[in-house]
């Protein structure tokens, strides 16, 4: 049960996109927040066994990869996560997989939310053109030189697209990704 009622996502899949050097905080919550309320999730990665993560100034836990880019289907869910951490989203942005998932995701309309330098992924599909966003601020630049409008906000909602700067944000960020996968709100 969570603060919106019995399993609102009961029925829903959602993956999240990471590598090694996760932020700790920016993947567990929103994992944990996306299962409560019904969810069934699969972390996605490059590689299969396990990735670890960055937990604000050294390195975290390890986190069991469900599926590899090579395994998980855009078509099989129903939302996407970025989570931020500085490397993992460096990583993915580099990599033509991940950065495919991502786009495909985004063409079908589908829920993506993004926190930290998690849109920095984003930024290399080409389609945050006219896009409302927020990151952290050092990807400000980048985003405004994608043609997305950047705001300094705790979470920015664009259509199906769901923004955020830091784990402080982390509350407003699973919120609304709960809310909009559920339907909850327009």
């Amino acid at each position: 049960m969570s603060i919106f009622g019995n399993d609102p996502l009961k029925g829903k899949k959602v993956a999240v996109l990471a590598t090694d050097g996760f932020e700790q905080s920016e993947l567990e919550q929103p994992v944990k927040a996306l299962k409560n309320a019904g969810a069934e999730v699969d972390i996605v990665s490059l590689k299969s066994g396990s990735i670890k993560g960055w937990d604000e100034k050294d390195w975290g836990s390890k986190v069991s990869v469900d599926k590899t880019l090579d395994e998980a289907k855009p078509a099989d869910y129903d939302a996407l996560v970025l989570p931020g951490g500085q490397m993992n989203p460096d990583v993915l942005r580099t990599e033509p997989k991940a950065v495919s998932f991502a786009a495909d995701f985004m063409q079908a309309g589908k829920v993506v939310a993004a926190i930290c330098h998690g849109p920095w992924t984003l930024v290399e599909t080409g389609l945050v053109r006219g896009k409302n966003m927020t990151s952290w601020p050092s990807l400000k630049t980048d985003l405004t030189n994608a043609g997305a409008h950047w705001q300094d906000a705790t979470v920015v909602v664009d259509g199906n697209l769901i923004t955020s700067r830091n784990p402080n944000d982390l509350p407003a960020f699973n919120e609304k990704l709960i809310e909009k996968i559920g339907g909850t709100q327009a």
